[in-house]
């Protein structure tokens, strides 16, 4: 597995390649659509691996909750993963305006979820640039700064992943994160 890391604030932030549901983490994001149907891409993945009781729990949260709003996170079991937990974020669609503070919002409330149920390590893959269509770069301008500002912050967080799953995203994420940490 290709990865780069550094260390901001006793916390461990890291890039890797490769398949986020295989991944021994407390919790991996799923970039997720606002009603927490596990479809297509990440979802499809989490769901075909970690088996229905993820998409159980979801259907419980939506009909407490109605939809989720672009920006929020909601958390469930991570069935048959590896990982403890799946931590639903919405992530904007490419277009529909505001992209970046929804996905800054989208990141920022799936590290308090984490917080407040005490984990310690959590994954992110790179949210929207599915079929939401947000270009790779402009997620990962967003994606890192918005992490490193809330690892600088404080966290109880000791390991905060962003997991690409093919050689062209990593590469551009790796690219974006060494330019930032040079800043």
């Amino acid at each position: 597995m290709v990865s780069l890391r550094t260390c901001i604030c006793n916390t461990v932030l890291e890039i890797v390649k490769g398949d986020i549901t295989e991944l021994c983490v407390d919790a991996i994001v799923n970039a997720a659509n606002n009603k927490l149907k596990l479809g297509g891409g990440v979802a499809a993945a989490i769901h075909r691996r970690g088996g229905p009781i993820i998409q159980n729990e979801c259907d419980k949260i939506i009909l407490e909750k109605g939809k989720l709003s672009t920006g929020e996170a909601a958390i469930t079991s991570a069935g048959k993963l590896k990982a403890k937990h799946v931590i639903h974020a919405v992530g904007p669609i490419y277009g529909e305006g505001n992209e970046e503070m929804k996905l800054r919002n989208a990141i920022i409330n799936s590290l308090e979820i984490a917080e407040k149920y005490n984990l310690k390590s959590i994954a992110f893959p790179a949210i929207s640039t599915g079929h939401f269509g947000m270009p790779k770069e402009k997620c990962a301008k967003i994606m890192f700064p918005s992490i490193i500002s809330y690892i600088k912050k404080g966290t109880t967080l000791s390991r905060v992943i962003i997991c690409l799953y093919d050689q062209e995203t990593y590469d551009i994420f790796e690219k974006t994160l060494k330019q930032i940490l040079k800043a």
